[in-house]
């Protein structure tokens, strides 16, 4: 597959809810609500396309995380009424098709439901679908595994928020959003944020030199 790029991405963000937090153990909460945030300020520093989706406010799943919310402002956030695959509402295909990419990236909750079938659905919309597999979350681990294996095998590219940002950056020497990029692993990567820190303290200047 040809490496990202930020003029041809769009994403959809998918029930990424506070009911869900209590459903699913494939992945940390605190860990998923890290990778989820950082996709969604990768968006931001690049410019992306977005569209957000999520029941009712007052539906059993609840509104969207309050990390997410505080990056998000006040984006719209299409809501659906109970159903799986999110094309199926039409103000989300629309939404979608409006922006005129056709490499998606597709994050949420559940892996094994409307993540799945959302991307399905994309993939027979001839969308070429990426699904950020650190961002999605299923009942279990095995079974987050599974959907994510028919994904791939359905014809979805799997891959990772620092994976998206680092093909969407490709060199320290794009100047326009470097200082973005740092960001992203200093406040969402554990081991690039301390590779920052020693980097810093190294530097002529830094808090070694001090």
């Amino acid at each position: 597959m040809p490496v990202l790029k930020a003029d041809e991405v769009a994403v959809a963000m998918i029930d990424h809810a506070v009911g869900f937090a209590n459903l699913f153990r494939s992945h940390d909460l605190a860990e998923h609500v890290n990778n989820t945030v950082a996709l969604a300020k990768t968006v931001l520093v690049y410019d992306l396309p977005l569209v957000v989706t999520n029941g009712a406010d007052t539906d059993p799943s609840g509104p969207l995380f309050g990390q997410l919310k505080q990056v998000l402002g006040d984006r719209e956030v299409v809501v659906r009424k109970g159903n799986f695959d999110a094309f199926a509402t039409e103000r989300f295909a629309e939404a979608l098709a409006a922006t005129g990419r056709r490499k998606l990236l597709l994050s949420g909750l559940m892996t094994e439901g409307c993540v799945l079938q959302t991307a399905m659905s994309g993939l027979e919309r001839g969308y070429d679908v990426h699904v950020v597999v650190d961002a999605v979350a299923g009942e279990t681990r095995e079974i987050h595994n599974a959907a994510v294996q028919r994904l791939v095998q359905a014809g979805a590219v799997p891959v990772t928020w620092l994976s998206v940002a680092s093909e969407l950056q490709g060199s320290y020497e794009n100047l326009a959003t470097v200082e973005g990029f740092l960001g992203l692993m200093a406040e969402h990567s554990r081991t690039l944020g301390m590779y920052l820190q020693q980097y810093s303290a190294l530097r002529p200047g830094g808090p070694a030199a001090a």
